[in-house]
């Protein structure tokens, strides 16, 4: 299993709180901001935007929320201006680490992005110095009582993805930018309910860490996803899955 797959699952276990939840309607809110700006506000021609409004719905966030957040993107509405950057590096234990954001203030975002590096034994780098070990990919889950593997193996592998693993109550199905929409719609298709669609960049390689190493690493994660400008933190970090629950 993909440690970043085990560490969104144990994200969206730990997202329940009411201030967790502010804080994902804010990071998805700009994604739809951002993806508008730049692909226009309609999500048939916009697979960015079609993307970060699934995310959306998937949350539960309210279609007036949405409609806001496209106007916005589209400048119907006035609104701050997001900047987007990418910044790069290692967190304790040799772990890469790329942490997407979406900003106002480019200067404050990367004093606090390095920060959250440097706190538990990381280091931020120049950029590309991680991202090579990284390919973007869609990643698509599905809850196991929702469909088998027997049953999904053929529908998604017919529509273009490259992979479907196990990935504790769920199953993970890993596909090329090209597939997403394609392997997405044959699941509708098949009347599959998806859990989340999400583009991302997955590791070709993992650093599997234990004990006080992981929990280490966790605590360096959480510092860079509670800064508000972080939008997506990827990481070649694995990890013992009930290991880490029981600790927690």
């Amino acid at each position: 299993m993909s440690g970043h797959s085990k560490w969104a699952t144990i994200k969206h276990k730990k997202a329940a709180s009411d201030a967790k939840r502010g804080q994902i309607f804010t990071r998805v809110i700009k994604e739809i901001t951002v993806a508008a700006r730049h692909g226009g506000g309609d999500a048939e021609t916009n697979p960015r935007l079609r993307t970060a409004v699934n995310a959306a719905k998937a949350e539960n966030m309210p279609l007036d929320n949405i409609k806001r957040a496209i106007q916005r993107g589209t400048g119907e509405l006035p609104g701050i201006t997001y900047e987007e950057a990418s910044y790069e590096g290692y967190g304790p234990h040799g772990v890469a680490l790329i942490v997407e954001v979406a900003t106002d203030n480019r200067n404050r975002t990367v004093s606090e992005i390095r920060h959250a590096f440097t706190k538990y034994g990381g280091s931020m780098g120049e950029a590309g110095c991680v991202s090579w070990m990284f390919n973007k990919r869609g990643t698509i889950l599905v809850a196991k009582e929702k469909a088998s593997e027997d049953q999904l193996m053929g529908i998604v592998l017919d529509a273009g993805a490259e992979d479907l693993s196990d990935n504790g109550d769920q199953w993970e199905i890993v596909c090329p930018l090209e597939a997403n929409d394609k392997v997405l719609q044959a699941l509708k298709s098949a009347g599959i309910e998806v859990a989340s669609s999400q583009i991302g960049m997955i590791p070709t390689n993992y650093v599997k860490l234990e004990g006080n190493q992981a929990q280490q690493m966790m605590k360096t994660l959480d510092a860079l996803e509670g800064q508000d400008d972080v939008q997506n933190v990827y990481s070649n970090f694995d990890f013992d899955a009930a290991e880490f629950e029981e600790a927690s």
